[in-house]
């Protein structure tokens, strides 16, 4: 079986985290999506090629889609063109043709897929490949007067201070510092260089290599760029008063994320001043900056 991963649709649409990047190198679980996927389809028994070598038999992937094992090979195992819909209808996959609109047998899934398309997408990606983490690796130096448990994968050079509480899922690159008295939970990866300050709280969210994270600040379902410097006490806020789901402005456009917690999309090079506040659902561009005390209310785009 042959398997070949198309570049996406709308790579704009997950900005400001593809600002400077394509989606195929968005971290994962510290990982580029694009070796993510590739890896997993490996494992499945794919053989990957390029998209000039396809043929009409090759499984096609827009690499902007999260597909379960399971339900991509029953398309697979299909013997003849198809495509893979999920229960909305978005095309996850396909085989027979160049054009998915050109391939009329539809095989629907109800499996946990669905396309990636904004960034809080990327946040549910994340939260489902962290879940299927099964065991500890600690390759760095754990504090006796540290508090882990679930399961935790620590790189080689990283120190765990007295302290800090992890919960994990939780992911760690190699290199960076926790704490003291840090608290990191709830399917959270932080990247390699990484430092996170005394009293400092980062729960289900994505840092990116190089990121500086200050004493007592909070990071709640959120993505955080490289080489970002979070002021000491920044806060982004990740829940609406009246319970409903956040909306975000994508290209002027009012959407709906779906998701009752949603922090902040930061990009890569932003510094906050101290004591920054940021409003749930808010994205911060390329290398902006915030006086302390500011109240970030709207995207800085």
């Amino acid at each position: 079986m042959k398997a070949t991963l198309l570049p996406p649709k709308n790579p704009t649409y997950c900005a400001p985290i593809t600002s400077n990047r394509e989606l195929g190198s968005c971290l994962i679980a510290n990982i580029p999506m694009r070796d993510l996927l590739s890896t997993e389809l490996v494992r499945a028994g794919f053989e990957m090629i390029s998209p000039k070598d396809a043929c009409p038999r090759t499984i096609r992937i827009p690499i902007d889609t999260w597909i379960e094992i399971g339900a991509l090979m029953i398309l697979a195992r299909n013997p003849g063109a198809a495509k893979l819909c999920d229960s909305d209808g978005a095309i996850l996959a396909w085989k027979g043709n160049e054009d998915p609109e050109q391939v009329t047998d539809k095989i629907v899934t109800d499996a946990d897929c669905f396309p990636v398309v904004y960034p809080w997408d990327l946040l549910r990606m994340h939260e489902e490949v962290l879940a299927m983490m099964d065991e500890t690796s600690l390759l760095g130096d754990v504090s006796p007067l540290a508090t882990l448990t679930g399961v935790v994968r620590l790189g080689k050079g990283s120190r765990i201070l007295p302290g800090t509480v992890i919960e994990g899922p939780v992911l760690i690159g190699p290199n960076s510092q926790i704490g003291p008295n840090a608290y990191i939970r709830g399917a959270t990866s932080i990247g390699a260089n990484c430092f996170v300050g005394n009293g400092a709280e980062v729960k289900n969210s994505i840092i990116y290599n190089n990121t500086y994270i200050s004493r007592q600040c909070y990071v709640g379902d959120s993505i955080v760029g490289t080489h970002v410097t979070l002021g000491a006490g920044t806060a982004t806020e990740n829940h609406r008063h009246d319970g409903r789901q956040h909306v975000s402005t994508i290209h002027g456009k009012p959407i709906n994320t779906g998701r009752l917690k949603l922090g902040a999309m930061i990009g890569d090079g932003v510094k906050t001043g101290v004591n920054t506040s940021i409003a749930a659902g808010v994205k911060i561009s390329v290398a902006r900056t915030t006086l302390p005390g500011t109240y970030v209310s709207q995207d800085l785009m």
